[in-house]
Parts: structure tokens; sequence; C-alpha cells
């Protein structure tokens, strides 16, 4: 009897578990999302593809739920009453892995950033586009150096450029370091900034490379055209860089095999007027050879009036904001200024300041490093970079890309809330590359 038990025992153990274990291993539900036809027959379609309704999605669509996703969206779309039957993805967020991103808060962080992550989201890199910074040059960095493309040496004087000669078809940032007086009288000595680097880093740096940080078109390409030296750059280097970059001839100078549809001039000095030689210039690249030419609002806490390029007809003059996106305190304004861009504020807090690629050698170039940097100089190719990422949007789109008045347009149609005296308001990178998208 007892061995007539147990094995009654286990026989009704077995079968307790058997369901047990089955249950244990069915797959979970997956879900699709699908719309039918008007008139379909909604009943028979969910009985026959084994699904059930979950919720509604947008365009009279609606989620549906299935033990096998795949063989449901089979059956469906063998029916003629079904538009369409597709899975029910799941997205992410487009954080890059590169390790220094947690500190880039002017790409992500609300309220100050320009929500890149949901630009990316929409397709564009910035690939195939060409954006020239127009600044101390090339400097090469493991972060950017592979986004680097031609380029050019307009400093004329050969002291300034610290090259031994004038213009030359070598961009590379020879170190824009100066003596106590050198620049003037009372003009204290300062270290090289590697102020193009910084820039480019901030356009076009590696993205998800593990390395550093990133740009905000990281696959955009840098043609680096060397204006700014020694105590600054002078109004003909600048205007010649400006034409040459866009692809314009300038007497003596090789044509620019790598035209630029985007000019980043994070560069300024005081001026009532737009000088002629500068503006011509600008009006050559922009009319002429279809650029964008993106200039910064200086930063003298003054109206941009009173800064060249920021105040010449053309350009999109770019004030700053700080972490918390109201206008750095010392970003200049007015009216001239169209949009604003994280410039950020390293006082109190340096982390509150715009992070990317450098160089730590005091005078020629040495390590690579990253730091923060603040500055219109700092915003300015945020808003060059949303340009190639927009314009990267209308070739992925397969339209014409778009003038530098459509640029615009759409750059300051798309802000998000305005920062007092900081232009239409904060660039928005999202609402930028989808108004680009749209634009017919």
């Amino acid at each position: 009897m007892r061995t007539g038990l147990a094995a009654l025992l286990g026989a009704v153990m077995a079968l307790a578990v058997v369901p047990l274990t089955a249950a244990a291993q069915e797959e979970p539900e997956q879900e699709i999302i699908v719309k039918f036809r008007e008139g379909a027959s909604r009943a028979d379609a969910l009985e026959k593809s084994r699904t059930r309704a979950v919720a509604d999605a947008t365009d009279g669509a609606e989620v549906l739920a299935s033990r096998d996703a795949a063989e449901s969206i089979r059956v469906l779309m063998a029916r003629g009453d079904v538009e369409y039957a597709e899975p029910n993805i799941v997205l992410e967020t487009m954080a890059p892995n590169d390790p220094l991103w947690p500190s880039q808060w002017h790409y992500w962080e609300s309220p100050g950033g320009i929500d890149l992550p949901l630009a990316w989201g929409l397709g564009p890199s910035g690939l195939g586009q060409r954006v020239a910074v127009i600044d101390t040059g090339r400097t090469a960095h493991p972060d950017l150096s592979a986004n680097y493309i031609g380029g050019y040496d307009f400093i004329s004087n050969a002291g300034f450029a610290k090259d031994g000669n004038g213009r030359d078809a070598n961009p590379t940032d020879q170190g824009d370091w100066q003596l106590a007086g050198q620049c003037g009288p009372g003009v204290p000595a300062r270290p090289s900034s590697w102020h193009g680097l910084h820039v480019a880093g901030t356009v076009a740096a590696l993205r998800n490379n593990a390395t550093g940080g990133t740009g905000v078109a990281p696959l955009a390409k840098v043609v680096p055209v060397r204006v700014l030296g020694t105590c600054g750059g002078t109004l003909a280097d600048i205007a010649a860089g400006i034409v040459w970059a866009a692809g314009g001839a300038v007497p003596g100078v090789p044509a620019n095999p790598n035209p630029a549809r985007t000019l980043n001039l994070s560069l300024g000095g005081p001026s009532a007027a737009c000088p002629v030689t500068l503006q011509n210039a600008i009006n050559t690249a922009r009319n002429a050879l279809g650029a964008t030419v993106v200039v910064a609002a200086g930063n003298a806490a003054a109206n941009a009036s009173g800064t060249t390029p920021a105040n010449c007809v053309g350009v999109i003059t770019t004030g700053a904001t700080d972490r918390s996106a109201n206008r750095a305190s010392y970003s200049n304004f007015g009216a001239t200024v169209e949009i604003c861009a994280p410039g950020g504020e390293t006082s109190p807090v340096v982390a509150n300041g715009v992070l990317s690629t450098l160089n730590n050698g005091p005078t020629v170039p040495a390590a690579s490093i990253y730091k923060h940097y603040q500055g219109t100089s700092m915003a300015t190719p945020h808003v060059a970079g949303v340009v190639a990422l927009m314009q990267h949007a209308r070739v992925q789109n397969g339209k014409a890309l778009l003038t530098p008045a459509q640029v615009l347009l759409h750059l300051k149609a798309k802000v998000m809330p305005p920062a007092a005296q900081c232009g239409k308001g904060l660039l928005d990178a999202r609402a930028s590359v989808q108004a680009a998208i749209a634009a017919p």
C-alpha cells in the first residue's frame, strides 16, 4: 500500500508540476501597432491573429498585444482590411557612450540645454556637411582630428602667425600666446587659448567613440580656417577667410576644395558699424555662395550693435545663456541678437561652463585635454552644429539644402521660451531639425 500511495502521490505531484513549468516558460506578451481600414472586420482580425487590444496609438491606429508578434503581424498583413502592422518597438535615449557626456549639460539638461538627443533621434548627424571654423586654426586631438578636412592659414603677419611666414596652406594653430605689452601698452601676458580647438569640438567632436565628450554634429567635417594669432586677427585676413571658406576666390590663394555651407565666426571686436570689407565678404559667402554665417554677439555685456561682425547684415548673431537658460551676465544683447545658445558661466562653478576639446600647452601644443570655457564664442558653435544637422536632415529626406534665409527663419521660429534680452529665445535643436524636415 505504501508503495502504491507513494506512486500515486508522485503521479499527482508530476501532474501539478507540469502546468507550472509550462506557465513559467510561456513567452511574455509583445505589442504591435495596427491600423485597420475603414469598415474592417476588427473582431475577426483580433481573433485570427490571436491578439488583444491594449491602447490607442496615433493616426487612427491601435496597440495590440500578442504572444507571438511576428506571427500576428504576418496574419494581419495578409488581410485586405489592415493598412499596416508593425512591432511597437522600444526606443531609448540617444545618450552616447562618451564618458564626459554627463558633464555636457548644454546639450541635454533642462532648462539650459538644447534638446540635442531628441534632434539626433530624428536621424541627422551632420554627415556630408562641412562647417568652416574661422578661428585660431587646427590642433590635433583624439576626439576631433578624424573630422578635420583641408583648411588654410590666412594670417598675413608672420609675427602674429608664429610660423615664420604669411598666408600658407598649413592651418595648424601655432599658439596665440602673448608677452606683456606685446599687444598694446598695459595688455598683460597670457598663454595660448586653443580657442579654435574648443569651438571645433563643440561643432563636431566624435560621438560614441568611448572618448571624452561629443559635438553637436559628430559626423560633420570641420574646415579649419586660421585667421586669429597673437593679438587677434586683421579685418583683411578675416574677410579673405570668410570668402575662401565658402568656396569663393581669394587672390594668391588656391581654390578651396572643401567649401563649407556653414561658417562659424566666434570672434569680434568693437565697431560702431559693420566695416565695408567685412560686409562685402559676408555678402559674397551668403548671397553668391549660399553659406550660412553664424557669429558671436560679444562678451561685453553691452548692446551687440557696437560689436562686429555681430552688427553685420545677413549673419546669425548668437548670444549666450547660462545653465538656467538666462542670458549670461557677460553676453551682449539687443535687437542685433537673433538667437541664444548655451555659453555657460564658469564663475563661481567651473562645471557650469561649456565643456569641449582643448590642449594644455601654455605656448605650443602639448597634451590633449577637455576644459570648460564660457562665452558667446562657445554659444556660436552650438548654432553652427545645429545648422549642419538641419542640412543633413534635408539631404536624408531628399530635399534641397536650405538657403541662409530659410535657416534663420526656422531657427528663430522654433526657439525655446526666450531669455530676457536674448533674441527670439534659446536654440532648440530638435524643433529646428523638425522644421527643416517639414519645410517644402
